[in-house]
């Protein structure tokens, strides 16, 4: 056994031992903390009890008593982190997509709001354990297809079933938002025609819809209940948000008048690929953003090359809340490299704090979960992360610990029980 490996296998063994006990005020010292708003503690405390932090601290200077704890773990040259959110994702959704029958992210129709991600979240699925590896610990699970697809939950990646898993059911309502038509280079008039037509009568759709929800959720009584309807009440009444998915520069000035017609409380703009071109209008809107993949190509041509990689720099200098999700190819195997997206985001003009928080505190702020997780910060649930080196750095990002409500869980994965068991065959250790 490497000595990396045993120092794993030694703090999940204390944390194990502790927890059956029933020794739950434990201490972490002398981590480099960031917190996931901005601060940094070179030499913390970071104290849990149960399933909450109690406190943490700076204790450059101080002289600790290791007898107020049940248990002292000395996390020198580590950093410690709060546990990282996969926002806008279908992870647990699926098992195979080539198999119809695995695939439960998508329905049939154009208007699904009473749809429910929550149910169909599979605790079991095999791509789970390679994503909390490297430090991801919840996920929105969030339905595909159609105008409006259904309603998300946000999920610890750990638990036996989806009752177990559940932080907030039905945190929101998924809109995809019809896309403006633009004329293709040798498309045909009467192909052309077809399309904005077919535009036309997707927003008329949606609009109509929107009304009338808004009707039935004004009427007190309803001589038969619409299950569609009865979904949006929570958007018109603010409790839950509208989740708005656009990226053309176009749509999203349509979204930003769509939000107001309907009086959508808490909106939130899904993509934002060309949040660039429209950036005042986007700051005037108030809305948050759910930034697409950092790991991404341009839309057009013409645009600069470095255009997405520079993004997120531009909304935070212009102070847009913002946090990074994956969606597109293979976002469900993706999930894994959310923090590399937030490192490279770092070569482009934010600070590794910002960064940081972009994935953690900004993503649960968004979501309406900041003030359970998000940060280090004492009363939130006692889910973080431990690294030998800096998570956002895929070369010394090396997840070491990690704690779902101060639960200990397993790092290892089907990759991981591969790699040792050829670097066993092989004799390479």
């Amino acid at each position: 056994m490497t000595k990396h490996v045993l120092y794993i296998s030694l703090l999940f063994l204390s944390l194990s031992l502790s927890a059956q006990k029933k020794q739950d005020h434990i201490a972490f010292i002398n981590a480099t903390a960031h917190i996931g708003n901005g601060q940094v503690i070179e030499k913390s405390l970071f104290v849990i009890k149960g399933d909450k932090i109690e406190s943490i601290m700076d204790i450059t200077g101080i002289k600790l008593n290791p007898a107020a704890f049940d248990t002292v773990i000395d996390l020198s040259d580590q950093h410690l982190y709060p546990a990282l959110i996969n926002p806008n994702n279908i992870l647990g959704l699926h098992d195979a997509e080539a198999v119809r029958a695995t695939v439960d992210f998508a329905e049939v129709g154009q208007l699904n709001p009473h749809i429910r991600a929550l149910i169909a979240y599979n605790t079991d699925n095999l791509i789970i354990p390679t994503v909390k590896t490297n430090g991801v610990l919840y996920t929105q699970v969030t339905p595909r297809g159609g105008l409006i697809s259904g309603s998300s939950s946000i999920m610890a990646l750990e638990g036996w079933n989806w009752e177990d898993a559940v932080l907030k059911a039905d945190d929101g309502i998924h809109l995809a938002f019809p896309s403006n038509v633009e004329a293709r280079a040798g498309e045909s008039d009467e192909h052309y025609k077809k399309r904005l037509t077919q535009y036309t009568s997707s927003m008329e759709e949606l609009h109509r819809f929107f009304e009338e929800a808004r009707a039935y959720y004004n009427t007190e009584t309803h001589p038969e209940i619409n299950l569609r309807f009865e979904a949006m009440k929570t958007i018109f009444a603010g409790t839950s948000r509208l989740y708005v998915h656009a990226n053309k520069a176009k749509d999203l000035l349509q979204v930003f008048s769509f939000v107001r017609q309907h009086a959508i409380k808490w909106p939130v703009l899904v993509g934002g690929k060309e949040a660039y071109k429209v950036l005042g209008e986007l700051k005037q809107s108030g809305i948050p953003v759910m930034l697409n993949r950092v790991h991404d190509l341009p839309s057009k041509e013409d645009d600069e090359v470095d255009i997405v990689f520079k993004l997120p720099a531009l909304l935070q200098k212009d102070s847009i809340l913002f946090c990074l999700q994956l969606e597109g190819d293979m976002e469900a195997m993706q999930s894994r490299n959310l923090p590399f997206n937030a490192g490279s985001a770092v070569a482009y003009g934010l600070s590794k704090e910002q960064a940081l928080a972009a994935i953690s505190l900004n993503a649960a702020k968004i979501m309406g979960v900041h003030t359970l997780i998000g940060s280090l910060e004492d009363g939130k649930l006692a889910s973080f992360v431990v690294s030998n080196g800096d998570l956002l750095d895929m070369k010394t990002n090396a997840v070491i610990l990690a704690c779902i409500a101060g639960k200990p869980i397993q790092l290892n994965n089907k990759q991981s029980e591969l790699y040792f068991r050829y670097l066993n065959k092989y004799k390479l250790r």
